[in-house]
C-alpha cells in the first residue's frame, strides 16, 4: 500500500518544483517569433574576418575617397592622435636618482629630431607625416604595417629607416601551416598564437603591370604590424569604421535620392494632358522640341482639350533634416566621437552639452594616443636608439659619441602627445592654478596636460627674461605670477 505524502512533503514539492513552462534564460538568447530573424554564429574572430576582411577594407577605402563624413572621421583620427606637431620625445637619462644627465638627454633629442626628418626610406615623409599616414589608414584598414630598415639601405647616417607597406600585401587567402606553425590570413603564429612572421606579396597584388602574387616570408622582428586587439587570438585588424559603414552607405544613397528628387521637382512644373496623347502646340517648334515661354503678370490659355497637372515635389521636406541628423548621431556613436564634431552641427548645442561630449571624446583620443605610443613609437625608438648608439652618431656638444654600453641609461624617456584647449579656457585654467597652489597637482603635471615640457617651459621663460633685460624691457606678464618669479627674489617681510 502506497503511503500518501504528508502535508509537509506536498508543500515542499510545490515550492521547489519549477512551474510548468517557466525556464530560466536570458531574454536576448530566446528563440521566438520576435527574434527569429536574429542570426548569430559561434565562429572565432579570425574565421569571421577570413571572408569579410578584404571586402571591409575595400568598402572602407571607397567611403573615405567619396564620402565627406568618412573623410572627416579620418581627419579627426589624424588630428587628435598625431596632432599638428606630432608626438614629441623627452629624453630623461640620469646619472643617479634625481640627477638628470642633461648633456646626454639634449644629444638624444637633437639626434632624434634630425632623424625624424629623414626617417622614411623613400625620403618622402617626416616622422610626423609618416605617423599621420599610418594612423589615417586605421578607419578603413584597421591595421598598419611598417618595416624597419637597418644598415646602408636606410639611406641616412643613423643606419635606420622606416618603410610603410600597404596591408593589402598581407595574403589574406593564405591559411594553413608553414614549418610546423599555423598561418592565419597571412600571419604565421606559433603554438601560443604569437605572430612570428608575415607572408607578404612581393608587390601589391593589384598594381597593374607591377602586380605580384609571389609570397615572401618576413620575420616580425623586422616589421611592426599593429591593430587594436578586440578579441582573444585575433591576428588581423578590424576597420575602425566597420560598425557604422553600412549606415553611412545607406545615408549617402538616401541623400543622393533626395537630391535627385528635389532637382527633378525644381525642373518640372507639371504635365500637359491631351485626349490623344499628342504634345500640345503651345509654342514654336525648334529641332523637334516644344518651346513654351512664360512672362511675369501673364495668364496662359491652354488649347481645347488640353489640361494641366501640377507636379509637387516632396523633397526637401520637414522630415529630411531630422532623419539625417538621427542617422549621423548613430554613426557618431558607432565611431565613438561626438556628433557635433563629426557633423559640424552646433545648432541648439548648449555649453554644458558640448563640454560633456567634448571631454568624453577627448578621453577616447587620449587612450588612442597611449595605444599608438605603446605599439609604434616605443618599438621604433628602442630600435633607433640601439642602431644609432652602435653607429656612434649620437654625440655630445664636445663631439664625443654616447657609448652603446650605457644603452640602459639612455633608454629612459617620456612621450609628449598633443593636448587640447579647454572648452572654458579662463575658468578651467583658474581651477588648475588653484590645484597647483593647493598642492593637489604639480606644475609639471599641469604643463604636461597642456602639451608642454616643464623644463623646456622654464628655459623659454628664463631666455625671454634675459632677452628683455638686455633690451631694458620689463616683462610685466610675469609679475605676481605663481611659480614664475626668480628663485633669488626675496619674499615680503624678509
Amino acid at each position: 500500500m502506497t503511503q500518501k505524502p504528508t502535508m509537509w512533503q506536498r508543500a515542499k514539492q510545490i515550492f521547489t518544483k519549477p512551474a510548468k513552462g517557466l525556464v530560466r534564460q536570458f531574454a536576448a538568447a530566446r528563440l521566438d517569433r520576435l527574434s527569429g530573424d536574429w542570426f548569430a554564429t559561434a565562429s572565432s574572430i579570425n574565421q569571421e574576418l577570413i571572408g569579410d576582411l578584404d571586402r571591409l577594407r575595400q568598402r572602407g577605402r571607397q567611403l573615405v575617397n567619396n564620402n565627406d563624413y568618412a573623410r572627416k572621421f579620418v581627419g579627426m583620427v589624424q588630428n587628435n592622435i598625431v596632432g599638428p606637431s606630432g608626438i614629441r620625445l623627452q629624453s630623461r637619462p640620469e646619472d643617479g636618482p634625481s640627477k638628470p644627465d642633461k648633456g646626454a638627454g639634449d644629444a638624444i633629442e637633437k639626434a632624434w629630431a634630425e632623424w625624424s626628418q629623414s626617417c622614411d626610406v623613400t625620403g618622402q615623409l617626416t616622422l610626423r607625416d609618416l605617423c599621420e599616414n599610418i594612423v589615417g589608414s586605421l578607419p578603413s584598414d584597421g591595421e598598419f604595417l611598417v618595416k624597419m630598415v637597418r644598415g646602408a639601405d636606410a639611406g641616412n647616417r643613423f643606419n635606420f629607416a622606416l618603410q610603410v607597406i600597404d596591408v593589402d600585401r598581407i595574403d589574406t587567402t593564405f591559411n594553413g601551416s608553414y614549418e610546423g606553425n599555423t598561418v592565419i590570413m597571412g600571419v604565421e603564429v606559433n603554438a601560443y598564437r604569437k605572430p612570428v612572421a608575415l607572408h607578404l606579396f612581393e608587390a601589391h597584388p593589384n598594381d597593374g603591370t607591377r602586380s605580384s602574387r609571389r609570397r615572401v616570408r618576413v620575420s616580425t622582428e623586422d616589421t611592426i604590424h599593429r591593430f587594436k586587439l578586440e578579441r582573444a587570438e585575433q591576428v588581423r585588424g578590424i576597420p575602425w569604421m566597420a560598425p557604422s559603414m553600412l549606415s553611412l552607405h545607406h545615408l549617402g544613397a538616401f541623400k543622393l535620392s533626395a537630391l535627385l528628387a528635389a532637382e527633378h521637382g525644381a525642373n518640372h512644373y507639371g504635365f500637359f494632358t491631351t485626349p490623344d496623347g499628342s504634345a500640345p502646340m503651345l509654342g514654336q517648334v525648334e529641332n523637334g522640341q516644344q518651346i513654351t515661354t512664360s512672362q511675369p503678370g501673364t495668364y496662359d490659355t491652354l488649347p481645347t482639350g488640353v489640361t494641366f497637372t501640377a507636379h509637387e515635389s516632396r523633397y526637401p521636406n520637414e522630415t529630411f533634416g531630422p532623419f539625417v541628423k538621427t542617422t549621423l548621431q548613430r554613426i557618431a556613436t558607432g565611431w565613438r566621437v561626438a556628433y557635433h564634431s563629426l557633423a559640424n552641427d552646433l545648432e541648439g548645442v548648449s555649453f554644458s552639452s558640448i563640454r560633456s561630449g567634448t571631454l568624453e571624446e577627448r578621453d577616447r583620443w587620449a587612450a588612442d594616443q597611449e595605444w599608438f605610443i605603446a605599439v609604434f613609437m616605443e618599438p621604433v625608438f628602442q630600435a633607433w636608439l640601439q642602431t644609432s648608439l652602435l653607429s656612434a652618431v649620437i654625440t655630445l656638444n664636445n663631439g664625443s659619441a654616447l657609448p652603446a654600453s650605457k644603452i640602459a641609461k639612455f633608454k629612459k624617456h617620456e612621450w609628449q602627445a598633443r593636448r587640447w584647449d579647454w572648452v572654458d579656457p579662463k575658468g578651467d585654467m583658474e581651477a588648475k592654478i588653484l590645484s597647483v597652489k593647493a598642492g593637489l597637482i604639480s606644475p609639471q603635471d599641469l604643463c604636461s596636460s597642456m602639451g608642454y615640457d616643464f623644463e623646456d617651459t622654464l628655459k623659454a621663460i628664463a631666455a625671454a627674461q634675459a632677452l628683455a633685460k638686455e633690451y631694458n624691457v620689463n616683462l610685466n606678464a610675469y609679475d605676481g605670477t605663481p611659480g614664475a618669479a626668480p628663485a633669488n627674489q626675496q619674499k615680503p617681510n624678509e
